[in-house]
């Protein structure tokens, strides 16, 4: 009989490590490489308290993650703003939602020929990235410094052909956002996102020529996940974590200013 019950107990205790098992949620999470993963690692241990396994996938450019998402690779990704998801579903129609802000990383213009902006020479050459979003985000910084002028009617995306005044004469380069950094001896100065200066050894509170504003930014980076899938409770728990105590002090400590938390 005592051995029965030993045989129960240990059946029991099986069963319940099974049950434990089968509850444990698991999802996959696209990142950017460098300082936005390891932002998402804080994140991922702070989920891992409130019962969700989040498996990080990291990329390396912006073009992917989108479509490891919409095409069920990925449960969520955590790397873009309202303005370039905007644009991606108008060129491709994902059904892809923001359900929760995580970091703000303003965009600002690099360059290792100058030390100012009014050092910036006659016909010079300016990198600036190739996404229709993040040119934009660009082209708004220059206009916002007096550098060039946009169209009235497209101040609020513009591309380089709505450039209306160009007093400079400056030389506009579209180039895919990561190469930016390792392509700035090519230009004069080059606009630069925030994850890739960090990357390419810039730092944006040193280095930066012109910057956007860090307060009121409206390139909050946030989790997007498939519409469909935009009410399960385990992205609760994501964007919970994501917005955590435990998040934030790390961001400020790490960063210093850097990166910013956007919620």
């Amino acid at each position: 009989m005592w051995l029965r019950g030993l045989g129960f107990v240990a059946g029991l205790a099986a069963v319940l490590l099974t049950t434990s098992a089968q509850a444990a949620e698991k999802i996959k999470l696209g990142v950017i490489g460098g300082a936005e993963e390891e932002i998402a690692e804080v994140a991922k241990k702070v989920a891992a308290t409130k019962g969700l396994d989040v498996q990080l996938v990291a990329f390396s450019d912006y073009v992917l993650p989108n479509v490891a998402l919409d095409n069920g690779e990925l449960d969520a990704n955590a790397f873009q703003h309202k303005p370039y998801l905007d644009a991606q579903i108008k060129a491709h129609g994902y059904h892809i939602v923001p359900i929760g802000f995580t970091i703000v990383e303003p965009i600002g213009l690099y360059s290792k020929k100058i030390k100012a902006i009014d050092q910036l020479p006659e016909g010079a050459k300016i990198g600036i990235p190739n996404d229709p979003s993040n040119g934009s985000r660009a082209l708004t910084l220059l206009a916002a410094k007096g550098l060039i002028s946009i169209k009235e009617d497209k101040v609020r995306s513009p591309s380089v052909l709505d450039i209306s005044g160009n007093p400079k004469a400056l030389k506009f380069v579209e180039l895919d956002a990561a190469q930016l950094p390792r392509s700035l001896d090519d230009f004069d100065a080059a606009v630069i996102n925030t994850n890739y200066a960090l990357e390419g050894g810039l730092n944006p509170q040193k280095d930066v020529l012109i910057q956007e504003p860090r307060q009121n930014n409206p390139y909050g980076n946030f989790i997007a996940v498939r519409e469909k899938d935009k009410d399960k409770p385990v992205f609760k728990i994501l964007v919970a974590a994501y917005q955590s105590k435990e998040v934030e002090t790390f961001i400020e400590t790490r960063f210093k200013g850097a990166i910013l938390p956007a919620w």
